[in-house]
């Protein structure tokens, strides 16, 4: 086995799960998705196109008919991405490492902004690549900026990729689009490529029916960008294991035999799926935004009620990041997440998981069909800090 591998830690969210297995008492809140189930129109899709016998390859790069779709989709957001720039993946994890194996090879350097999800500094390190981090900065009242100077010091000509997720998981964070502007034109002058994972962009708090900024509407069709999205958060379809990229023009016969080489294809009823949770998107989406934002306000109104937490709340995502930095046992954020399991049947996702920027802090993921649960589960932290 390379040693690579051997040196790649184990995913703690899942270390907390796993305390938790084989108890219905436990509230969970350590996975990055909703408990509703995907809605009907899709699952019925999906279904039909199983009755129909579609059990064969498809393309390469998606069924033309989703790749139309997902350009019209984008039109609709960003303006049109043209012929020739969009590719189907099984997953947007999938689209991610894509990315990553289309641009970095060993010993290139890849930039990250982080507190991130850990798949994000894995993948280029799983390539040989060097990773180097450069942290968000929390404020007092716990809203995690960004240093752009630091993080434009970071990016030379010897940066091959800058590796961003934004609105980000875990934090909320989420880039300007002056940030982006000023990224795009000094990564424009290195000659680094950008990896835009935007894959909570429409699970965005602002003005209401609108989507995060992106880097699509900063960019040109030639610019070194790739975007990386996936079905699992806007469609809530996070089993499916359906995503999409957009890419530069002239990339996408490279990246077709990069599929063809992972996965040859996504399923055609998982694609039927997804299509028709685009043609159901202009209703669907805006609906759940909403609902997301109910759950962040319930989650964050009630958690600022407990004395001594730090958090603020978040502009983008689905997840609440907070801090206990008053209790000393809450600096171990994996044991402490261990223990409210174990303790209180509360599971939230250590900090740690995100990278030793995250430690002492922990996700909550709000995306819950019933508010209430949420506010059960504040009942139970608030007893764990009375302890």
């Amino acid at each position: 086995m390379r040693k690579t591998i051997t040196r790649l830690p184990g995913s703690k969210i899942r270390e907390v799960a796993n305390a938790g297995l084989g108890r219905d008492d436990v509230l969970a809140f350590w996975f990055g998705e909703s408990d509703q189930v995907t809605p009907e129109p899709v699952r019925q899709a999906a279904a039909e196109s199983l009755a129909r016998g579609e059990t064969f390859y498809s393309h390469n790069l998606g069924l033309p008919e989703l790749r139309a779709a997902l350009r019209e989709y984008t039109a609709s957001l960003h303006g049109d991405p043209g012929d020739h720039r969009i590719a189907v993946t099984s997953s947007g994890v999938t689209a991610l490492m894509l990315a990553m194996q289309l641009l970095v090879d060993a010993g290139d350097e890849v930039v990250v902004v982080t507190p991130v999800w850990p798949n994000l500094p894995a993948q280029p390190a799983i390539l040989g690549a060097r990773v180097t981090r450069v942290a968000l900065q929390p404020d007092p009242a716990g809203l995690w900026r960004l240093d752009l100077e630091r993080l434009i010091a970071a990016i030379t000509p010897a940066t091959r990729v800058l590796l961003v997720n934004a609105p980000n998981n875990p934090s909320g964070w989420t880039l300007s689009r002056d940030e982006q502007q000023v990224l795009i034109e000094h990564c424009r002058r290195t000659g680094t490529w950008i990896v835009a994972d935007e894959v909570y962009e429409r699970l965005w708090f602002g003005a209401r029916g609108a989507c995060a900024p992106s880097f699509l509407d900063v960019s040109t069709p030639d610019d070194r960008l790739v975007v990386v999205h996936s079905f699992s958060k806007s469609f809530l379809m996070t089993g499916w294991r359906l995503g999409w990229l957009v890419l530069p023009r002239g990339h996408l016969d490279a990246m077709a035999k990069l599929i063809e080489f992972n996965s040859s294809c996504a399923p055609v009823f998982v694609q039927r799926g997804g299509l028709a949770a685009l043609h159901g998107a202009a209703a669907s989406v805006p609906v759940l935004v909403e609902h997301l934002r109910g759950c962040r306000d319930t989650l964050c109104n009630a958690l600022a009620a407990l004395p001594g937490l730090r958090l603020a709340v978040p502009p983008g995502g689905m997840y609440a990041f907070l801090q206990v930095p008053g209790l000393p046992e809450a600096a171990d954020s994996l044991a402490f997440a261990k223990r409210l399991v174990t303790e209180h049947g509360l599971g939230l996702a250590p900090g740690a998981a995100f990278g030793e920027e995250g430690e002492g802090w922990l996700r909550w993921c709000f995306a819950s069909r019933d508010p209430a649960r949420l506010l059960q589960g504040v009942e139970r932290l608030s007893g764990a800090l009375r302890l």
